[in-house]
């Protein structure tokens, strides 16, 4: 039985999927890049492009570590907030962009979630990060 069962710890994962209408490149360097990720969201973003390297969003709300980066093509981090339960760990936050002929389909998948926060964390997936990527690049074209 794993550690966090035994301490009653229970965990989600979500699941979503967006095309934006941009190049892959594009759409990872919005989301690594410190300074394009502060335009996305409107609060400010220290992000590493490094593996291992740390990152920050929303002014430290969002925080964490980097553990694969293939540009155009996957990200992959730790993932936590301020708002973790105590004694949980990070989340696992990856995302697979893959080119389409309207530009990009974005898969995310968050997993380790913890599972009373799963809905608040999928509700603001959608309105903080893939309806304004969506509309960022219809706006950046």
């Amino acid at each position: 039985m794993s550690k966090a069962i035994r301490s009653g710890q229970r965990f989600s994962t979500i699941r979503q999927t967006v095309t934006i209408g941009a190049k892959p490149e594009d759409v990872y360097d919005v989301l690594i890049d410190s300074k394009k990720h502060t335009k996305l969201t409107g609060s400010s973003a220290s992000i590493s492009d490094k593996v291992g390297g740390r990152f920050t969003a929303w002014d430290g709300y969002i925080f964490g570590k980097n553990l694969e980066l293939v540009r155009g093509k996957r990200i992959v981090q730790e993932w936590s907030t301020t708002e973790w339960p105590k004694g949980y760990p990070p989340s696992r936050l990856e995302i697979i962009l893959t080119p389409k002929a309207d530009g990009t389909q974005l898969k995310m998948i968050h997993s380790k979630v913890p599972a009373e926060q799963r809905d608040d964390y999928a509700e603001g997936w959608k309105s903080y990060y893939w309806d304004p990527l969506v509309a960022y690049f219809k706006e950046n074209r």
